[in-house]
């Protein structure tokens, strides 16, 4: 079974290899893509291959513009952290879908399910995809999130955050004037942001394009940022992402 896997977060990534190695399939791994971008260049390039394991959300938007741009015959296995992303997901005809964190069971159910459905039709349906994409680039804006202060909890309005980093396993969100303690990932906090005003710039850092101030090169063709209120942080926005994030600067 020669498999492709869709995924901006290397951990992310890599478990699911791990995951795929503990079980029964003898599997070829083609490649691993982390952005939209990369991942029609791939499609356009290359036979199809046996099954693709694809992330919802990826570091330059959703991967269902994939599908806009190319098209993709292969069966898919959507991976999200959010089940609405997941319905969404499985009503395009997906095999599957798995709620992160992935685990192994989940895992060969869906590759079961697989096998007894391989020579049935497995073409993204066009109509369904675009009823998916209108539901999920317009949805209801998040406007405030839960964090940490003291023993309890207090909401701030999303407007007010600068940046968000992620640091030994811990969430942060900075304002102006305090440091708070978000208790979600990194990568659940992002799926549920307006990404034309927050954007990741790498796997640990979002920022907020109001709180960018000058943006200056940097080594290895990378860019580095001057962000209000930085608090001890380096904002270097990682060399696959630095064209798609000038792109962003300038909508």
């Amino acid at each position: 079974m020669k498999i492709v896997i869709i995924e901006d977060e290397f951990r992310a990534a890599n478990q699911l290899q791990k995951l795929l190695k503990k079980s029964s399939i003898h599997f070829e791994l083609l490649e691993v893509i982390d952005t939209v971008k990369d991942a029609v260049k791939w499609f356009q390039n290359n036979a199809m291959p046996d099954v693709v394991f694809m992330d919802i959300q990826l570091a330059d938007g959703l991967s269902f513009e994939i599908f806009q741009k190319v098209e993709v015959s292969a069966p898919i296995i959507f991976t999200t952290a959010f089940d609405q992303y997941a319905i969404q997901a499985f009503k395009v005809n997906s095999i599957d879908y798995l709620l992160k964190p992935i685990q192994q069971e989940d895992l060969d159910i869906a590759l079961n399910k697989y096998f007894k459905t391989k020579e049935s039709s497995s073409k993204i349906n066009s109509a369904i995809l675009k009823e998916l994409l209108n539901s999920v680039q317009t949805p209801n804006e998040r406007s405030g999130i839960l964090v940490k202060e003291g023993n309890g909890f207090v909401q701030i309005r999303i407007s007010e955050l600068l940046y968000i980093y992620s640091e030994n396993s811990m969430t942060f969100g900075v304002t102006h004037s305090k440091r708070f303690i978000i208790d979600e990932t990194i990568d659940q906090l992002f799926e549920s942001l307006d990404t034309t005003k927050f954007y990741r710039i790498n796997r640990g850092q979002i920022v907020a394009k109001i709180s960018i101030e000058r943006i200056s090169p940097y080594f290895n063709h990378r860019v580095k940022l001057s962000i209000t209120s930085p608090r001890d942080q380096e904002f270097i926005v990682s060399r696959q992402k630095t064209s798609d994030f000038k792109e962003w600067m300038n909508t």
